[in-house]
């Protein structure tokens, strides 16, 4: 009969954060196994050892390399799948001898541990119960005395050895987060916390709950004197709520068409990191509540006062994200903002425009790729601008062929343009036309249509509608029969004239 197989954690360090149900383990197991590096001496052992009796076998999973350097030929990932392998036929021969195998973990066996690759190999032929341990990001935050997260915070957990790149993107756009890994990772990881704007909420936790533990500011550590065994922690912002800025500043930006699926990871971490928000009340209305921010919401027809607003409360010291639909430069507040920002007394503010992802780009997406060759963007809005010149621009753009993504199409004090619009369309292009009808994209009543321009309705065209009309390139093709639907493309060649 098969032994049995224990996943034992053991907690981030202090023996006395070891689980009851974790000392029966060991008590009960005939073979302590724990890994090491090729000194000899085992973490994970030193926990335990007041537990490990001289009747116990101990198994030494030595790892044969610390750094990815190797001459194996499968590389660094190679040889430690052979360790991995190797290692686990070593403990599948006790368990296939009767003998119960402890296998111990720091922290928790299925938190970034070595346990796992026992786990994966050997769980689904024998008997096997993994103990939980206590990890080091409770510990960490434990020994800080600083909660992780609350109410509706998002903590993030990430291994310091992503590219510097996608480490600054997880940390600008979460709440709270612990950075596992250090070591050599520490110059990355920390540039990447001043990149996101989080060096200054950033705390070190080294060894928490064992020998030689220290805590800090995270921006005072030496890099040098980092190990492995450390994090970096960024803890709940619900009391303090955002760090104030060294400077006030502006930072336009575009929460896409809707909803939070569409934000970019640089401005959710802009709009986590504001001490105020200023916008439309709808699109203000997209963002979550967080405490210790302030909101000042307005109406969608007061863009230079509301830039002016905004501008003055950089001035005193606040950072202040102004929230747009789609991206902030696209028929948006970017362009309000800065023009505010041009005149005294303004001129010293910062301003900063973050991209967002457009309407036209998300309805493109939804019809196809519609959007594949060139293409015009005009609003038909004559609020701003006289309707001359919007069917001047539309006639030249028909003319030159280009696909056109049509913006603000139509409200309840704009009844006509859609019509006029269709019919300057129909001078230079053919009724059957592909055009795609996006309204409300990625809202609850999301519905994106293809049909062809001369069967276009007007009255079916509102503010919360996008059209892009095709070229002559453009193909409109039903996929999946009938239950099926039509996709628009434009294809990237031109035919030759």
């Amino acid at each position: 009969m098969s032994g049995k197989l224990y996943g034992v954690g053991l907690g981030p360090g202090d023996p006395e954060l070891m689980t009851l149900a974790a000392v029966r383990a060991i008590a009960s197991a005939d073979v302590i196994a724990y890994h090491c590096a090729r000194h000899g001496r085992s973490i994970a052992r030193s926990i335990a050892a007041e537990h490990i009796r001289e009747d116990h076998l101990e198994e030494r999973l030595m790892y044969p390399l610390t750094v990815e350097t190797t001459d194996h030929p499968g590389g660094y990932r190679g040889a430690l799948d052979d360790f991995y392998e190797e290692a686990s036929a070593r403990l599948a021969a006790h368990l296939d001898a009767g003998r119960t195998v402890a296998v111990l973990a720091e922290g928790d066996p299925l938190f970034y541990g070595s346990y796992q690759h026992m786990h994966k190999r050997l769980a689904h032929r024998y008997d096997t119960q993994v103990i939980p341990g206590v990890t080091s990001v409770s510990a960490s935050a434990a020994r800080l005395g600083k909660p992780l997260c609350e109410a509706e915070e998002v903590l993030t957990v990430i291994p310091g050895t992503l590219p510097e790149e996608e480490l600054t993107a997880r940390l600008a756009a979460t709440d709270s987060a612990v950075v596992m890994k250090l070591g050599r990772t520490f110059p990355a990881v920390r540039r990447a916390l001043e990149r996101a704007g989080r060096l200054d909420d950033a705390h070190y936790v080294e060894r928490a709950t064992m020998a030689g533990e220290r805590t800090g500011a995270l921006a005072d550590v030496d890099p040098e004197s980092v190990p492995y065994f450390s994090v970096a922690v960024l803890p709940s912002r619900v009391d303090s709520g955002p760090a104030a800025p060294a400077r006030g500043e502006v930072l336009v930006v575009g929460t896409g068409p809707a909803g939070p699926l569409w934000l970019t990871p640089e401005t959710r971490g802009a709009l986590a990191s504001a001490t105020d928000l200023v916008g439309y009340t709808t699109y203000l209305d997209r963002v979550p509540v967080r405490p210790g921010q302030e909101r000042h919401g307005s109406d969608n027809k007061v863009e230079s006062e509301r830039a002016e607003f905004a501008l003055d409360l950089a001035r005193r010291g606040r950072r202040v994200a102004v929230v747009s639909g789609g991206d902030p430069g696209v028929f948006a507040m970017a362009t309000a903002v800065l023009e505010a920002a041009s005149q005294d007394p303004y001129t010293d503010v910062p301003v900063r425009v973050l991209p967002g992802v457009t309407a036209a780009n998300a309805a493109a997406a939804k019809a196809g790729a519609p959007l594949g060759h060139d293409y015009a963007t005009i609003s038909l809005s004559d609020r701003l601008k006289p309707w001359d010149v919007i069917a001047g621009r539309l006639a030249a753009a028909a003319a030159a062929d280009l696909v056109l993504a049509l913006y603000n199409p139509g409200s309840a004090s704009r009844t006509w343009q859609v019509a006029k619009a269709r019919e300057l369309l129909l001078e230079h292009r053919a009724p059957d036309t592909p055009v795609v009808v996006a309204r409300d994209v990625g809202g609850p009543e999301e519905s994106v249509r293809v049909l062809a321009l001369v069967d276009l309705d007007p009255a079916e065209v509102d503010m919360r509608t996008l059209l892009l009309v095709g070229s002559s390139q453009t193909r409109a093709v039903r996929r999946g029969g009938d239950g099926g639907t039509t996709v628009a493309w434009t294809p990237r060649r031109y035919p030759e004239v």
